[in-house]
């Protein structure tokens, strides 16, 4: 499953892509993988992302802050050298958390994150239970 959205103009796009077919099913997982999902957002930025984004750092940190409060979002930041995107890794049973979360993000809905996708990350190795 790939979700994926574009913006049109400055505003978001209201339409998604799915692909269902592209992830494997639960029996189709190693063994050994837990039944937790995990979900890549990946943001792909307009160029001038690093000047612009600063009117809208604070109320983005407080979505992604708050979203890391209930346990949703994992780890998030910047790609850099150059800052031509971001990866936020989200847990969840559905994909809905993380496109919840960018169609909601101050970065997106003022037009710095034209193009962004959800996708399923299967995890193999350091999805352990803590000991």
């Amino acid at each position: 499953m790939v979700v994926r959205m574009r913006a049109s103009g400055t505003a978001p796009a209201l339409a998604c892509l799915l692909h269902w077919d592209s992830f494997p099913s639960a029996a189709a997982l190693p063994e050994r993988m837990s039944l937790v999902s995990y979900y890549a957002l990946v943001y792909h930025v307009v160029d001038d992302y690093v000047s612009r984004r600063q009117s809208f750092r604070d109320a983005h940190l407080t979505l992604a802050r708050a979203a890391h409060g209930r346990g949703e979002l994992v780890l998030a930041g910047a790609l850099g050298d150059p800052v031509d995107g971001a990866l936020l890794v989200f847990r969840g049973d559905e994909p809905s958390v993380a496109v919840d979360f960018a169609r909601h993000d101050p970065y997106v809905v003022n037009g710095l994150v034209p193009r962004w996708e959800v996708r399923p990350w299967a995890v193999v190795i350091g999805n352990e239970p803590a000991e």
